[in-house]
């Protein structure tokens, strides 16, 4: 399975939903990369994403985008292709 990383806050429901969804699907194992408490990491995060809202989801080297972009992927049957390719 692939490594995934996820930009978030602490106080989020859109990261805590996208880790359920996520962890529904067999990951074991999230990079949580928190942006509130560090402003070098939000900094990174707008540059690679181009977007300033969280999560900003990473499945290995594909951004799958935000939580809406992650259920959009599910929904299409491409989530777990991409998880297991």
């Amino acid at each position: 399975m692939q490594a995934v990383k996820m930009y978030t806050t602490a106080v989020c429901p859109y990261c805590v939903r996208a880790k359920q969804v996520l962890k529904s699907k067999g990951v074991e194992q999230i990079e949580e990369i928190r942006i509130d408490s560090d402003a070098a990491a939000r900094a990174q995060m707008m540059e690679i994403t181009g977007r300033r809202t969280v999560p900003q989801i990473f499945i290995g080297d594909t951004h799958v985008g935000g939580h809406d972009d992650l259920v959009a992927l599910d929904a299409k049957g491409e989530l777990v292709p991409l998880l297991n390719a």
